[in-house]
């Protein structure tokens, strides 16, 4: 397998519309056109793979928390058939379905009711609905940091 090394400078030479920038964690940032990798990380050319595809693939920005899960999907799909076969890094499907899953549980907790505990759904912004319980709730953005859900009425 390369190095992290030897593949980010292949990398910036292939795509020399986005910078590459080492961080304690993984993101694309559209408006920077930056990708920021971990390079002491287990699996960290997958992972920037991973976040260049968010760059190929145009990635800026999501409406409904449903979205992310799909252009997550959409990246992985995207280095795992595109880009590793070009640059010999092998994606593990576990890898991939393990980060995946920490996209789902996100959702997942966002979108249960903090009155029944049933599954509501995203109505506008970070706003959800009940179906159940017609109860409404407000999340924060807790991609980073902890899930927080803000009744915005009583029953």
């Amino acid at each position: 397998m390369p190095s992290i090394r030897s593949t980010i400078s292949q990398l910036q030479r292939d795509f020399p519309l986005y910078h590459f920038e080492p961080a304690d964690e993984f993101w694309w940032s559209a408006t920077k056109k930056t990708i920021y990798y971990d390079p002491k990380a287990t699996d960290s050319l997958a992972f920037t793979l991973h976040e260049l595809s968010h760059a190929v693939l145009d990635h800026e920005g999501y409406q409904r928390d449903i979205e992310l899960l799909k252009l997550e999907r959409d990246a992985w799909n995207y280095a795992k058939t595109t880009l590793s076969p070009l640059y010999g890094i092998g994606i593990k499907d576990d890898t991939i379905q393990d980060n995946l899953d920490t996209y789902r549980r996100w959702l997942h907790a966002r979108s249960t009711c903090p009155e029944c505990e049933t599954t509501g759904i995203q109505s506008r912004g970070p706003v959800y609905r009940c179906l159940a319980c017609g109860h409404r709730w407000q999340v924060n953005e807790a991609r980073l940091c902890s899930l927080r859900r803000y009744s915005l009425q009583t029953k």
